[in-house]
């Protein structure tokens, strides 16, 4: 019969909107105020001893929790509101400080979702800066250790150049940003800065002597800006690349001023992971054991399962070189590892430096740029101020089977860190070493009146729709309006299931949304007034109406969508934001104006020897 859904279609529509219904509901329940407390080392935990030195420090100053917990190896303190959340961070900070054991103390928004809902995956809505606020870190890149990284390995680099060109050398220094090379002989250094020159123009070549003769490798200030712009820029795509791991959506990773880099992470209010992952400097060295008879002064000790073990001062690469870093286990012993794949110039390296050294062990090196809160005196008051410290380990010392190439394996690692060391390689290296200098949680800009007043804009903009077209287009319009409020319930749903973060833009997007789903109707609604001016019978008119019209919707829906996806491939921040919004609204809007509508008239008309419709 004309103008009759099949039994799946009907499903169809119904099971779409029970779903919608569902993922959308988290965003009934509001989160509740939480401050989280975490081990700063990787894989550890937060006994119950520590949670009850934090309760018992709120309470001695008055102030309440609403509930507490051990989750996951962190302990949650839940909290009446904002206010207490903000002092009470301090006061714990405080209380912690005089423990043994480095903690993370952030502040969290704690789940308030039914537990059935959380095992369906269902979450709700994150929301943006400007809504809801979000985690501030402001980074300083260590600009000048970056420089002497670049002399160091010219050290390197030019012992082996002069050694592959047979030229015997004195000694090779570094004083005050500049290399000297020591000859005995002037005639040798004549030859060895005609090759230097060819090999290093980036460095001013002069010579000088005394007892001996001299060729000075001094960095130039056009090389210095190149350095640190380099690293500056490195670090900040290396902090986007980590983001991304981290899963957040809609950041702001941006450079300020000359060394320092902006990181605002929206919706995001649990920093833990947030600064263990972006404030992390940690990379690698790869260095041989130095042989039994080496001057002490060309050897570093570090300690290693009990012992000191003697490494060579020369590195033979360092993480940089990393391009993918994979977690996997030792199909023999089963113990956690990390397969490492290198750059071509890093692979070229390490074979050169491991085919000559069979037998010898090559020692894993693992450097960690680290902070911790100093008590100190600010401007009279005594403050917990954080600083930078850095933390060198050695990983794994194994003997060198065969020469190695751009593929090998680390071993010695507790599987927590081989997750973190894969992660943090395989976002990339950073170029110079960056710590935290700044870390709030950032308070939505007039975040609770946007809210306010971003939610009055959508009831009024979709109250005056539904008004006109309840008055215009009588039972077609309540059929369009049942139609509209599912599109907004879908729309909900599916930013929720895909955790899209919900901006100013993004409800302008809403809006906006909430006009293109009732103008499909209205095209639909005029193409049966026509076909009724027409003469046709009123279920012809129905099924030509909503035939004929599709053409149309499709047409101005997929050129709507195409500017969003436009929009947001060379948009960034609130541009990004609204075209999500919009994207997913056009999708959502087809399904409802056209399946929804057509599924809704059809129970109202369909089937039945209809004489007039109320239209």
């Amino acid at each position: 019969m004309l103008n009759t859904y099949p039994l799946w279609k009907n499903l169809l529509v119904a099971g779409a909107l029970v779903l919608g219904i569902l993922y959308s509901m988290p965003n009934i329940y509001p989160p509740d105020f939480a401050i989280q407390i975490s081990s700063a080392d990787s894989g550890g935990i937060v006994s119950e001893s520590v949670l009850t030195v934090a309760l018992e420090a709120l309470a001695e100053e008055g102030m309440e929790d609403i509930g507490s917990s051990l989750e996951n190896g962190n302990a949650l303190i839940r909290v009446p509101d904002d206010d207490t959340q903000l002092r009470g961070k301090e006061v714990i900070e405080f209380a912690l400080h005089a423990l043994d054991g480095d903690y993370v103390v952030a502040l969290n928004s704690a789940s308030t979702t039914p537990a059935w809902l959380q095992n369906m995956g269902a979450e709700p809505m994150k929301y943006g800066l400007d809504l809801r606020g979000g985690v501030h870190f402001l980074l300083e890149v260590d600009t000048d250790k970056a420089i002497l990284d670049r002399i160091e390995q010219l050290e390197t680099d030019v012992k082996r150049t002069l050694r592959e060109a047979n030229l015997r050398y004195d000694e090779v220094v570094v004083e005050d940003r500049v290399l000297r090379v020591a000859f005995d002989d002037e005639s040798r250094r004549s030859e060895a800065r005609e090759l230097l020159q060819q090999s290093y123009n980036e460095f001013e070549l002069t010579t000088g002597s005394d007892e001996r003769y001299y060729i000075n490798l001094a960095i130039t200030e056009q090389t210095i800006d190149e350095i640190e712009t380099f690293a500056v820029q490195q670090n900040v795509q290396t902090i986007r690349n980590r983001v991304n791991e981290l899963g957040v959506a809609e950041p702001l990773v941006q450079r300020l001023g000359g060394s320092r880099i902006v990181v605002d992470l929206p919706g995001v209010q649990d920093t833990t992971e947030a600064k263990r992952i972006l404030g992390k400097v940690a990379t690698l060295e790869f260095r041989m054991e130095a042989l039994p008879d080496a001057p002490r002064s060309t050897v570093l000790p570090y300690s290693y399962e009990g012992r000191t073990a003697q490494l060579e001062r020369n590195i033979i690469i360092r993480g940089d070189r990393v391009i993918d870093a994979q977690v996997g286990f030792d199909p023999e012993s089963s113990l956690p590892q990390v397969n490492i794949t290198l750059d071509g110039e890093g692979g070229e390296k390490m074979h050169r430096a491991t085919r000559n050294n069979i037998g010898r062990r090559m020692g894993v090196i693992f450097i960690e740029t680290k902070t911790r809160d100093v008590l100190k005196e600010v401007d009279g008051e005594r403050k917990l101020v954080p600083e930078p410290y850095v933390e060198r380990r050695l990983i794994s010392l194994a003997t060198v089977q065969a020469a190695l190439g751009v593929q090998f394996r680390i071993t010695g690692l507790t599987a927590s860190e081989a997750r973190e060391l894969a992660l943090l390689l395989r976002a990339g290296a950073l170029a110079a070493d960056m710590f935290i200098v700044e870390e709030r949680t950032v308070g939505a800009s007039l975040g609770e009146e946007n809210i306010r007043l971003g939610a009055i804009s959508v009831v009024a903009g979709m109250g005056l729709v539904l008004l006109f077209m309840l008055v215009y287009y009588k039972v077609f319009g309540i059929a369009a309006n049942i139609a509209l409020l599912a599109n907004l319930v879908l729309l909900v749903a599916v930013m929720s299931s895909l955790s899209a973060t919900l901006t100013l833009p993004g409800i302008a997007g809403i809006v906006l949304t909430v006009g293109m789903a009732v103008d499909a109707n209205v095209l639909i609604f005029s193409r049966i007034k026509e076909e009724l001016a027409n003469k046709l019978s009123p279920q012809a008119a129905i099924n030509a109406g909503f035939e004929r019209a599709f053409v149309t919707i499709l047409d101005a829906n997929i050129t709507t969508l195409l500017v969003a996806l436009i929009l947001y491939s060379i948009g960034t921040g609130p541009i990004k934001g609204f075209a999500v919004t919009l994207s997913i609204g056009i999708v959502t809007s087809m399904f409802t104006a056209i399946m929804g509508t057509r599924a809704l008239v059809n129970l109202i008309y369909g089937g039945r020897n209809v004489k007039t419709l109320l239209i």
